[in-house]
């Protein structure tokens, strides 16, 4: 053991490890792979949010005077899960770690992810049952490690609820969403989950995780499996949301600053 420690320290001393950002060394790093001042520049999206989808909206006034109005698309095509919790853009520095811990298997991280998840959750009432959007089995062979499940695993324990991890199952393989389009990703997505005992969701509240949220397909299938197996409520949890195109993002800011000048 003290062999091993001395070489670790040899290591740090003439190799130090360095964060994965910035590439500044990693002495007293708070989390894995990223030194203190890069994790803590990551930050949440700013509200107001849609309240269905989680959204953010343009105008800082979206929900000043009604604030169960819904974004265009949930009123266009309401989804099946009754709220979805997305609180940082998949971006910079958290976008890194999604990938060393998705890709990379640096499963170190999902201690860390846990907690920038936790203050997110802390108003959720009644839920019954945690669950992880699945991996089929062949995925889950490759990777060797369901991401979703270790957030949902963290979160469980935090809440004191059950992660019945073999609840909701995907049965199909089906091809990568990263390029996929809304459409697209939808119809890809389409029939390929189920569920193995329906009596555990039955007028149940669950916590449905995931690690990213980008057009919402993958989390909208799963809550309408689980709604058709008699769940009473599903709310939805992603730690990432992917952001708007940067023109997008560019008519959001304008829009917001423009809003603050006044009337």
């Amino acid at each position: 053991m003290k062999i091993r420690q001395a070489a670790g320290r040899f290591l740090e001393l003439f190799f130090p490890a360095q964060c994965h950002s910035c590439e500044a060394p990693l002495a007293t790093a708070p989390v894995p792979f990223f030194c203190g001042p890069c994790w803590l520049g990551i930050q949440p999206l700013q509200g107001p949010f849609c309240p269905r989808c989680g959204k953010p909206f343009s105008s800082p006034w979206a929900l000043s005077f009604s604030p169960g109005h819904l974004c265009g698309d949930c009123r266009a095509t309401p989804p099946f899960y009754d709220r979805m919790i997305t609180p940082y853009p998949f971006t910079g520095v958290l976008a890194e770690a999604i990938f060393l811990f998705k890709y990379r298997k640096k499963t170190a991280l999902s201690r860390p992810f846990f907690t920038l998840a936790s203050s997110h959750l802390e108003s959720l009432q009644g839920i019954d049952l945690v669950l992880p959007v699945p991996l089929h089995g062949l995925r889950l062979k490759e990777r060797e490690f369901n991401q979703s499940l270790l957030l949902a695993e963290a979160i469980g324990a935090n809440l004191r609820k059950p992660v019945p991890a073999d609840l909701l199952k995907k049965d199909k393989i089906t091809d990568s969403q990263m390029k996929l389009s809304r459409s697209a990703r939808q119809k890809n997505i389409k029939n390929t989950f189920s569920l193995t005992g329906l009596s555990e969701v039955l007028d149940k509240t669950v916590l449905l995780v995931d690690d990213v949220f980008t057009t919402g397909a993958t989390l909208n299938e799963c809550a309408r499996v689980l709604k058709r197996g008699g769940c009473k409520k599903v709310i939805g949890f992603a730690l990432a949301r992917t952001l708007l195109r940067p023109v997008e993002q560019d008519q959001i800011k304008k829009a917001r600053n423009h809003s603050m000048e006044g009337p």
